[in-house]
């Protein structure tokens, strides 16, 4: 007897990778889908958002993640708050070595008020933990804060990969924990208005884990 659809068929899994410019989001990502890590002086700031497409097991279960790196700059906000939506996972990021980047995190917080809603699972993500001679946040400090916003934490550093792996697998594992986020997905039916691979899309159709079409954009921001 075939395998039924929902045996065969991953769980689709949206997250979004927000927080201030040059704090290393789209560095994560690259060290994650691809392993590798580019220095900053070879690197480019995000321009609007980028995309990329990874699967994983977790818990037993197949899962296909579609990660959105959006551009840290005040400039882009209009045009990335509308990723938001259909989004189940949020990672936030900061730099342990940029004190300013750890005290915008409020309004990024306030941001997610406005766009998700409460179920969505967060996490804050203390990065470029390989500058710890320089660092400007304690760790007791993120993890207060992240428990003050109900959000998961790690410390991580995508030169090094330390931590890199726990962001994400952290982050999937709770989506799987939380069913009303993505069990209508896993019956096929789409839990936003958007379209596959457009703002909102939570089910992606017709891309592979390979998808490289932002390959040179991953970068320090």
């Amino acid at each position: 007897m075939p395998p039924t659809p929902s045996a065969t068929q991953p769980i689709n899994v949206k997250l979004l990778l927000i927080g201030n410019a040059s704090v290393g989001k789209s560095s994560l990502l690259l060290r994650f889908s691809d392993e590798q890590w580019l220095p900053e002086d070879e690197s480019s700031a995000t321009i609007g958002v980028d995309f990329r497409v990874h699967k994983m097991d977790v818990k037993g279960k197949r899962v296909k993640l579609s990660i959105w790196d959006t551009a840290g700059q005040e400039r882009f906000r209009t045009i990335t708050s509308s990723y938001y939506r259909g989004a189940q996972g949020i990672i936030l990021v900061y730099d342990v070595s940029n004190r300013e980047t750890f005290d915008a995190l409020p309004r990024w917080y306030s941001e997610l008020e406005t766009y998700v809603s409460s179920s969505v699972v967060k996490i804050l993500v203390g990065n470029k933990l390989d500058k710890e001679f320089s660092r400007q946040v304690t760790s007791a400090e993120g993890q207060e804060f992240a428990e003050r916003m109900d959000s998961l934490f790690v410390e991580a550093s995508a030169k090094t990969a330390v931590g890199v792996k726990e962001v994400f697998t952290d982050v999937v594992e709770q989506i799987l924990d939380t069913p009303e986020l993505w069990d209508n997905a896993a019956k096929g039916r789409d839990t936003s208005s958007g379209n596959g691979g457009v703002p909102g899309g939570v089910q992606v159709v017709g891309l592979h884990a390979d998808n490289t079409q932002s390959q040179d954009s991953g970068c320090a921001c």
